[in-house]
């Protein structure tokens, strides 16, 4: 690690600490050459995944607009916010545990709408009514049909 006093390269680690968060380690370190001493993180790299949107353009995956999807098809219904951000966190796990750079937004649109029919069917229906883009009452009672049926 080059030292930020003198430019040395050659440092030594006197003290290691993992983080609060235990998303990084703080290391203390003392440069060989002019005895100063300096702080660095060691974190994770992480390469960003890419939503591609029906129309083809990306936009870099936001856990929180997920999020804040999710709590609008949930307002009003009896669903605490754990269970969301239970849903969100399984869904950005599996998203980084595919090693895909990119995932087209259909692809999360279905592991929410999975999510959310085993949270809240009501929750569910609402998402899907604005995910799938229902056009009239006709529609809506195809999904409605539909879940009755799997039930």
């Amino acid at each position: 690690m080059k030292c930020m006093y003198c430019g040395s390269l050659e440092s030594k680690v006197i003290d290691s600490r993992q983080s609060e968060d235990g998303t990084s380690i703080r290391r203390r370190r003392e440069c060989m050459n002019c005895g100063k001493r300096f702080t660095t993180y060691e974190t994770v790299e992480t390469t960003p995944i890419l939503v591609v949107k029906s129309d083809g353009t990306r936009q870099v995956f936001d856990p929180n607009k997920l999020k804040n999807g999710i709590i609008k098809a949930c307002e009003k219904r009896p669903v605490p916010l754990w269970k969301i951000d239970a849903l969100v966190e399984d869904i950005q796990k599996s998203i980084h545990n595919s090693l895909a750079q990119e995932v087209s937004a259909k692809q999360i649109g279905e592991m929410v709408m999975t999510g959310l029919k085993d949270i809240d069917e009501v929750a569910y229906v609402r998402f899907a009514s604005v995910y799938r883009q229902f056009k009239d009452i006709s529609t809506f009672m195809k999904e409605l049909k539909k879940m009755q049926k799997e039930n």
